[in-house]
Order: structure tokens, then C-alpha cells, then sequence
């Protein structure tokens, strides 16, 4: 219900989208990817073809109906030699058994009565459609993680651009008045091309970040199932998002393997193996088939079925058949031993999830730790730089501090800014991948 509210929103946000851009958090963003991305739609096609096999499967048991006609003309009448019955010449006689004209209508009712094959895929289509269910249900958090990621690659790279543009002006402030005490001769002209080339510097940088902001966005757009010339504004803030306690105390929930979706998708798969071996063991057992019909025949020597002389004469029959397996020269018993292969090779796999889940999630949960512990050491190391760097461009402009002293705190504050959003990048992508791993999408 919640992910419907969501979804409604969008809907109303995006037929709004001509007169401005679309609003989006990134909760809304993960419910649309959840529906809209093209992998999950794909998984939605998959879904209902495999229902559509399941019923396909289903109807073999229930009655099935056929009717067919024909008709046939003699051109030339066969003509065959009899003994002549009535005694003298000839002995032989020429006679013609069949007329020009015959026609043939009928419908036939056959039905399913045993097989035990049908009994076991009966119960595996349950399965199959669970199978297909965590499926999509995979592809649906996949495409969430996903999401969350080019979300908060856009909200980096934006980040990246903010702090360069606090940058830039404090240079741009220094160069002005470096040029004016050029001028007076209170400084050398070596110094204020140096920071010319600062500013140009960063300047550069800061078209980087809005480049790699709008190639994020790009990829959210195309993540989230939208037309590229869909204009995004992203509702929630770095910050925000950053100290968000469910984000910040990810670390701290429990890690459940038997709800988690590919562990159970194992398993599914699991019980549709086992059933198989079912389903070819019960290729042993009998089967039994029922069937009703009833046809109309017409034969005359001129075409006239309705009015005719000659009515259409009926036939209608009813029986059951029972075909009973003996002997295949090994062809049953090899089925049912690849069946058993396949089962074991099933759980083979189920054990190896399961570790590997319980492996993936130990390493993410490294991975969000040393993150946070380097992303913490990051933050603090820009404050300090940015400190230097406004106290030194202080000294510059009263003539205490020289232009590489600058230029060489801007380098370091630039290096560090860059770090920063590296660290950025990598803590939230590893709170979602951690995420991914206990399934909490």
C-alpha cells in the first residue's frame, strides 16, 4: 500500500512534467524502480508467460474437445473384381463398392482419467509459481539497489560541485586583490598568474563534478525506467540522507538467511527437483484415458446433404483406454536417475547460497565499517584543510603568506575535497550493497 502511495505520487508527478521538473526522493525513486526499470519488467513478462505455462500445464487434465469434417469426392469410382457369386459367366464380376460422394462430421470428447505424472506437475505448478513470484521479487531489489546507487552518485557529484563553488569565489577574492597590488608594486605579477591558474583550475574541476552529476542522473533516469530527456529534481539531501538512522544503524540489524530471497529461491528450487524425480518415477505407473464421440455420415451419388434422399446417419461411441508401461530398455530408469542427479546437484546449490550469503554479508558488513570509520577520518581531514586554506588565503591578501603557499593549500584542499567525495561514494554504495545482503530492501 505504502509503494502504491508512492508510485501515485510519481504518476501525478511525472503528467506534471510539463510544466517543471520531477520531484524525486529516493525512497520514490527505489518504489518506481521496483515497478518501472526495464529488468523488472522483464521479470514481469517472464511472471505471466510462466502462469501461462502453468495453466497450459493444467489444462491437460481437464476434458479436451475436437471436432472435425470432411469431404470427398470420387472423380473416377474404383472399381474392383469379384468372384461371381451367383454362379455361370462370368466368373469374375466388376463391381463399385463406393459412391461418388461421401461426408463425414464429428466432435470427440477425450479426458484425462490417471497419470500420475499429471498428479506430481499439479503440485509443482505451486512451486513454479512461487519460483516465478521471487523472481520478480529479486529482480524488484536488484533494481532498487541499484537505484539507491545512481541516487546517491547524482547527490555526490552535486556535493562535489558545492564545495568547489565555495572555493572559487575565496580565490577569485585573492586574485582581485593580487592584481590591485600588482599595480601598486606591493607584488610581483609571477605570483597573480599563479593564481590565475588556480582559478582556472578549479573552475575545471567544478565542470567535472556537474558532468559526472549529469551523467549520474542519466543512469538513474535509465535505472528508473524513464525517457532520457526526463528532467529530475532530487528532493533529499546528501546530509540527510547520510545520518538517517536507519542508514546509520544498518550495521546493527540482525541477518536473517531464511528470508532472505535468494535463499529462498534455493529452496524452491529444491522442491521442484524433488518433484521432478517424482514425476519420472510415476512414468511407471499406468494411465487411463477416457473418450466420448459421435459423427454424422453421408454417402450418395449426387451431392444433395440436405435435401437430399439420403440422410446423414449417426454414430456415437464411448470407451476408456489403459496403457500400462512394461518395458523401455532403461530409458525410465535413466530419467529418474538424472532426476536425482539434478536434485542433489539443487541442494548442492542451496548450500552454496547459503554460504554465500552468509559470506556477502560478512564482507559488506566489513566493507560499511572501514567506510564509515575512513569516510569520519575524511570529513574531519576537509575541515582542517579548508581552515588552512581560508587562513592562508587571509595571509596572501595581507601579504604575509607567498602565492605557492596558497596555491599549495588550494592543491591540498582540492586533493581532500576529492578524497572527501570518494569517501562519499564509497559509504553510501556500501550501506546499500550491505542492505542488498540482508534483504531489506
Amino acid at each position: 500500500m505504502r509503494n502504491a502511495t508512492i508510485i501515485t505520487t510519481l504518476v501525478l508527478s511525472m503528467g506534471a512534467g510539463a510544466q517543471g521538473p520531477m520531484d524525486i526522493s529516493l525512497r520514490q525513486a527505489m518504489a518506481l524502480a521496483a515497478t518501472q526499470s526495464y529488468a523488472v519488467r522483464t521479470s514481469v513478462l517472464e511472471a505471466e508467460k510462466a502462469n501461462k505455462r502453468i495453466n497450459e500445464v493444467m489444462a491437460i487434465g481437464l476434458p479436451q474437445v475436437n471436432a472435425s469434417a470432411s469431404l470427398a469426392n470420387w472423380i473416377e469410382v474404383p472399381i474392383q473384381v469379384v468372384p461371381n457369386f451367383f454362379g455361370g459367366e462370368p466368373k469374375l464380376l466388376e463391381a463399385q463398392f463406393a459412391l461418388p460422394w461421401a461426408a463425414n462430421a464429428g466432435i470427440r470428447l477425450d479426458q484425462l482419467l490417471f497419470d500420475g505424472t499429471y498428479i506430481i506437475g499439479l503440485q509443482a505448478t505451486r512451486e513454479l509459481r512461487k519460483q516465478s513470484e521471487e523472481e520478480l521479487e529479486r529482480a524488484a531489489k536488484d533494481a532498487q539497489l541499484q537505484a539507491a546507487k545512481s541516487y546517491f552518485a547524482v547527490l555526490a557529484a552535486d556535493e562535489g560541485a558545492r564545495l568547489i563553488d565555495e572555493t572559487v569565489p575565496v580565490l577569485e577574492r585573492s586574485l582581485r586583490e593580487s592584481e590591485v597590488m600588482v599595480e601598486n608594486g606591493f607584488m610581483e605579477s609571477t605570483d597573480v598568474d599563479r593564481l590565475r591558474i588556480e582559478v582556472a583550475n578549479m573552475r575545471d574541476q567544478r565542470l567535472i563534478f556537474q558532468r559526472q552529476a549529469e551523467l549520474a542522473r542519466n543512469m538513474l533516469r535509465f535505472v528508473l525506467g524513464l525517457p532520457a530527456n526526463t528532467p529530475l529534481r532530487l528532493t533529499d539531501a546528501l546530509d540527510k540522507l547520510m545520518e538517517d538512522p536507519e542508514e546509520t544503524n544498518l550495521d546493527k540489524t540482525p541477518f536473517d538467511l531464511n528470508q532472505h530471497v535468494d535463499s529462498r529461491i534455493a529452496g524452491t528450487i529444491v522442491r521442484l527437483q524433488t518433484l521432478q524425480m517424482r514425476k519420472e518415477k510415476a512414468a511407471y505407473l499406468p494411465t487411463l484415458n477416457g473418450f466420448l464421440s459421435h459423427q454424422q455420415q453421408y454417402n450418395d451419388l449426387v451431392f444433395q446433404p440436405i435435401d437430399g434422399e439420403i440422410p446423414w446417419f449417426p454414430a456415437s461411441q464411448w470407451g476408456v483406454g489403459l496403457n500400462v508401461p512394461i518395458f523401455s530398455s532403461g530409458m525410465r530408469s535413466n530419467r529418474v536417475a538424472q532426476a536425482r542427479i539434478g536434485l542433489e546437484q539443487a541442494e548442492v546449490n542451496r548450500e552454496m547460497t547459503e554460504q554465500r550469503l552468509r559470506l556477502e554479508y560478512d564482507q559488506r558488513l566489513s566493507d560499511v565499517t572501514t567506510a564509515q570509520a575512513l569516510f569520519n577520518s575524511e570529513r574531519e581531514r576537509l575541515r582542517l584543510s579548508k581552515s588552512v586554506f581560508e587562513r592562508t588565503s587571509v595571509k596572501f591578501t595581507e601579504g604575509v603568506a607567498s602565492s605557492f603557499e596558497l596555491t599549495t593549500e588550494q592543491n591540498n584542499y582540492i586533493t581532500i575535497q576529492q578524497n572527501y567525495i570518494n569517501r562519499i561514494a564509497t559509504l553510501v554504495n556500501a550501506r546499500a550493497e550491505l542492505r542488498r545482503a540482508l534483504d531489506r530492501f
